[in-house]
């Protein structure tokens, strides 16, 4: 007789119950998990993804700004830190390397409220823009230039001294900085455009260096200036109203050193234009006369000018007068004999 070994069904687990449960006609509700609503909306725990602004957040959020991208204003602040680089050298006497870090967005508010204090704020003036522009130069990089320009030992950081306003020979050393970054500044644009930065006055609360107002979109630059162990953060921000005067010029792609001129093809197009050809139409007289008087014009008739042998001839291409001169004859055919130019007037460049 052989042994018989009793088994034991499984129960069922909950999530397999819900699985095969049978269908009764309604229709089951899905649940979101925690992962899914926070991509819905855009929330995230990590540090490192939250400046990823997606979903629900990127809508509401005003910070955001959206810009469009100025490929010719990047090359000019390429520009400008090679010239600051050589310039700062000569200012400090010192190793200086200058880097740029980031050109970026940002609504104007928003950035006065991120200033870390205590800090100088230079505000200056583009005086062929018309309009104003801020410059930022954080403490680090205040106690460095004047302990470079004073005499410094070399290898000791700058002392920072908390809680007290900056000296008159602190904010005099600062702003002969800022007075040779805004000379390369000038010489950054010229190539672009000619523009004349003149500094305005110096800050230290931003509240007193609002140059635009809180909604508005600017350019932020940031620059890193170091000094072997010593340096420190400048930023450099533009508001969009600045930049508008030029707007289409920054809008260029870059074609060399040139900034956006190409010669090759301006040769080219100077070239085709020099053998180009165009109809010349000599008028020996004009007359005005009734309709009638043309309408009953037949073959045969002849019509007497008032122009004589000594009389002067207007030469004109497509109704635009351009030469005077004289009818005559050569050989067989029959020339004009050209006196003198037309000098062109605003109502003739009209048309």
């Amino acid at each position: 007789m052989a042994d018989e070994t009793p088994t034991t069904e499984e129960s069922p687990t909950p999530a397999a119950t819900f699985e095969n449960a049978p269908d009764t006609g309604g229709t089951a509700e899905r649940v979101l998990n925690q992962d899914e609503i926070d991509s819905l909306l855009g929330f995230d725990v990590n540090a490192d993804q939250m400046q990823d602004k997606s979903g629900v957040r990127a809508i509401i959020n005003s910070a955001l700004v959206s810009y469009e991208r100025l490929p010719m204003l990047e090359i000019v602040f390429d520009r400008l830190v090679r010239l600051m680089t050589t310039s700062l050298r000569n200012f400090t006497s010192d190793n200086v390397e200058v880097s740029l870090d980031s050109i970026t967005s940002i609504r104007f508010g928003d950035y006065l409220n991120s200033i870390p204090l205590p800090a100088i704020l230079a505000v200056f003036h583009a005086e062929e823009l018309d309009n104003y522009g801020l410059f930022t130069v954080d403490s680090n990089l205040i106690y460095s230039i004047v302990d470079v320009l004073l005499g410094g030992r070399r290898g000791s950081s700058a002392m920072r001294i908390e809680g007290r306003p900056y000296t008159t020979i602190e904010r005099t050393l600062v702003q002969r900085m800022i007075e040779v970054i805004m000379q390369d500044m000038c010489a950054a644009f010229e190539p672009l455009a000619p523009v004349t930065f003149s500094l305005d006055r110096l800050e230290t609360n931003p509240r007193f260096a609002a140059i635009a107002r809180p909604a508005n979109a600017a350019i932020l630059v940031k620059l890193r200036i170091d000094m072997e162990d010593r340096g420190g953060r400048t930023e450099l921000l533009l508001p969009y109203a600045t930049l508008e005067p030029i707007r289409k010029l920054l809008l260029q792609q870059f074609m060399g050193e040139k900034f956006g001129r190409d010669s090759i093809w301006e040769s080219h197009l100077a070239t085709e234009l020099w053998s180009t050809k165009v109809d010349i139409e000599a008028i020996l007289d004009e007359q005005t006369m009734p309709l009638n008087q043309v309408m009953n014009l037949e073959v045969g008739q002849t019509m007497m000018l008032g122009a004589g042998p000594d009389s002067k001839i207007q030469l004109r291409c497509r109704g635009v007068p351009l030469l005077t001169g004289r009818m005559g004859r050569v050989g067989a055919s029959v020339a004009v004999r050209v006196d003198e130019a037309i000098e062109r007037t605003d109502a003739s460049r009209a048309l």
